[in-house]
């Protein structure tokens, strides 16, 4: 078996869609076995039995999933309290949570009814990405045959009235954001709320909700037939569990694959992607968490673990677990200008520094990608990066400064080598025109 993680302790067990994705089949893996049981505990035991297991929000923030469920009204009142699932998987290099949704959507369903009897509610919206269309179907098609064996709905047979809808986005990265998703789900245009109020005191239609991404909802029913303890006995402390994670980029075999938090990043590559192309010493950079998080170089990569606390002691980050493999033919200037467009295309434009700063740095980053730029334009960017991030409502201006920072912390060099490059033999004379070389 390649990898840590064995075959019976797999939660996707139909993550490569080899198997009925449909309810006779999820339950032959385990999936709707002892619900029943669970929603006869009270809503504080399950909150507890997360939160022992270690559960960290598998959508990027790696926020303590059971603390977050504690933090919703202890009563139920005339507000009713909702419950809604991050479906919009729109980072580049992301691709989990779609085989969650169209190959083992009962254990997302079964998860919904669970989290949503933990927080006293009674009705569940998943917000899935606009170009999810197959995906979304098979949802639909899932949720459909959960109403009709009564396993959820009113009067359903584990006696908790649960109601279960699915919207889709309209394409924005930014409803990936939960209060620009909240936006779009009461019909607005998609653009972050200011905190406080807090989603969990006021958020879908004023009232108290909760926002989970599709994993760390689909794991929960899993955790409570198998133990918290079971789950908390993979990976590090403080980062427990198995991770979904997707490699793709300069490898063998991109792939996605369960495995145990803290696997060493060089094992799930030569494991389960056969490795780096041209090998191991072809490795130039690898983004660990999804384009949002900074690049590490190949001599840290060699060391790294897939966890929350490995990452960051890199200054880099888990973020969704979404490895992207950059071997030495890549143009790694090129690469991150790219990124830079991306988070310039999908700012909303509601928060100045990110409106003004995510264009500006795109620009700055395309002459950077052709040497056109002077020496001391690189500080001046990576000071606009500074005042960009952490000054905007969501995390889009952090998103969007990550990638640059990333790159100027390791490879600084090469930008430094294409402006000399493009400068030499180049007249330096007032009026005369700079042309880039053949």
């Amino acid at each position: 078996m390649v990898g840590i993680l064995e075959d019976k302790d797999r939660i996707f067990t139909n993550i490569y869609g080899l198997q009925d994705w449909g309810l006779d089949g999820a339950k032959r893996r385990g999936c709707w076995n002892a619900t029943r049981d669970m929603l006869a505990q009270t809503p504080e035991w399950i909150c507890d039995q997360v939160k022992a297991s270690g559960l960290r929000g598998r959508g990027g923030a790696g926020f303590s999933t059971g603390l977050k469920w504690t933090f919703m009204p202890k009563q139920e009142s005339e507000r009713p309290h909702y419950l809604v699932v991050n479906a919009d998987e729109s980072e580049p290099g992301t691709c989990k949570d779609r085989e969650i949704l169209r190959n083992d959507p009962h254990l997302l369903i079964e998860g919904c009814l669970i989290a949503s009897y933990a927080i006293r509610a009674h009705t569940c919206y998943i917000y899935i990405r606009g170009e999810y269309v197959h995906e979304r179907e098979r949802l639909e098609a899932a949720i459909k045959q959960a109403y009709e064996a009564k396993l959820i709905g009113k009067g359903n047979i584990h006696g908790w009235d649960f109601d279960l809808f699915v919207t889709h986005g309209g394409g924005a990265y930014i409803c990936g954001d939960e209060t620009a998703l909240m936006e779009s789900l009461e019909g607005k245009k998609g653009q972050p709320r200011l905190k406080p109020p807090f989603p969990a005191g006021a958020g879908i239609y004023g009232c108290p909700t909760t926002i989970n991404n599709v994993e760390s909802i689909a794991n929960v029913g899993t955790i409570l037939r198998r133990g918290a303890s079971w789950f908390a006995g993979f990976g590090r402390p403080n980062n427990t569990g198995t991770k979904l994670m997707a490699i793709s980029g300069h490898v063998n075999a991109p792939c996605v694959v369960e495995e145990t938090m803290s696997i060493p990043l060089r094992q799930l590559i030569e494991d389960h992607c056969g490795g780096v192309r041209g090998g191991w010493g072809n490795l130039k950079a690898i983004i660990p968490g999804g384009s949002s998080v900074r690049m590490i170089p190949a001599h840290e990569a060699e060391t790294a673990l897939m966890d929350f606390d490995s990452l960051s002691a890199l200054k880099s980050g888990l973020g969704t677990a979404a490895v992207i493999v950059m071997d030495q033919s890549t143009d790694i200037v090129r690469a991150v200008a790219r990124l830079s467009y991306f988070y310039k295309h999908e700012s909303c434009g509601q928060c100045t520094p990110c409106r003004e700063g995510t264009g500006w740095m795109w620009r700055v980053m395309e002459r950077m990608a052709t040497g056109e730029a002077e020496m001391r334009e690189i500080d001046m960017l990576l000071e606009v990066a500074s005042q960009v991030e952490g000054h905007t409502i969501c995390g889009l201006g952090d998103a969007a400064a990550w990638p640059i920072q990333g790159l100027f912390r390791h490879f600084r060099h090469e930008v430094e080598e294409r402006i000399t490059n493009y400068r030499t033999g180049k007249p330096h004379v007032q009026g005369a025109s700079l042309q880039a070389a053949e």
